[in-house]
């Protein structure tokens, strides 16, 4: 059993290794110029790629930009076209193949800002975050699970059932609320209330009094 449990850790983190490489290796297809460079050790860079930190959720992506966080920057590494069909707001595009060219890389090799990477899933951000890490350029992210992801909890997101906990109604609320942020319209918005109708109160007839005619005086002295 021990030795299973091993192998089963030790094909894990093969597989780990061979994903990060074949990232690399990708992304040097792409970017012929990256043999150019110099950069970090592929130990240190393994270090960096294992680590869970490197990643950003949508919803605290969403929070930075509702709350108009001013230490960071999106870069959008998807082609124009995708980009032109829909992006994050604020993003900058910077196409994967062009990441490497002079006037990306005062966006992504400097020190002021935290860059987080974006792409359809998180699979050509990774490449970028690969690439720049490699090139030992610092407080890089990646937005997980990507555009594809955004759309789906921050834009679209799903309402808990009834019999899910509470903590998954507050995620709920914040996620809506961030979708209005995000210009989503919902119909209870569209409601308009109703003014209270007035009834037309049917004036009264009056109906005058017939005055009596006053009868002659009989007799007299």
């Amino acid at each position: 059993m021990v030795n299973r449990k091993v192998a089963k850790v030790l094909t894990f983190r093969y597989k780990i290794l061979a994903g990060i490489f074949l990232l690399l290796a990708a992304g040097l297809v792409l970017l012929p110029k990256y043999e150019k460079h110099e950069g970090i050790k592929p130990e240190e860079l393994l270090s960096n790629a294992i680590s869970p930190e490197r990643y950003i959720s949508t919803d605290e992506l969403a929070n930075k930009i509702i709350n108009q966080d001013p230490s960071f920057i999106m870069i959008d590494v998807r082609n124009e076209t995708e980009f032109n069909k829909y992006s994050i707001p604020n993003s900058i595009n910077i196409p994967l193949k062009k990441l490497l060219d002079e006037d990306a890389i005062g966006y992504l090799n400097q020190n002021q800002y935290d860059v987080i990477f974006i792409s359809n899933d998180h699979f050509y951000a990774d490449q970028a975050w690969v690439l720049c890490n490699r090139l030992d350029y610092k407080n890089l992210r990646v937005l997980k699970g990507g555009i594809n992801n955004w759309y789906l909890t921050i834009i679209n997101p799903t309402k808990p059932t009834e019999n899910m906990p509470a903590e998954d109604f507050e995620l709920y609320s914040f996620r809506k609320s961030a979708s209005m942020f995000f210009g989503v319209v919902y119909p209870e918005q569209l409601k308009i209330e109703k003014k209270p109708e007035v009834k037309k109160v049917t004036p009264k007839k009056v109906i005058p009094i017939k005055k009596k005619k006053k009868m002659p005086v009989e007799g007299g002295c």
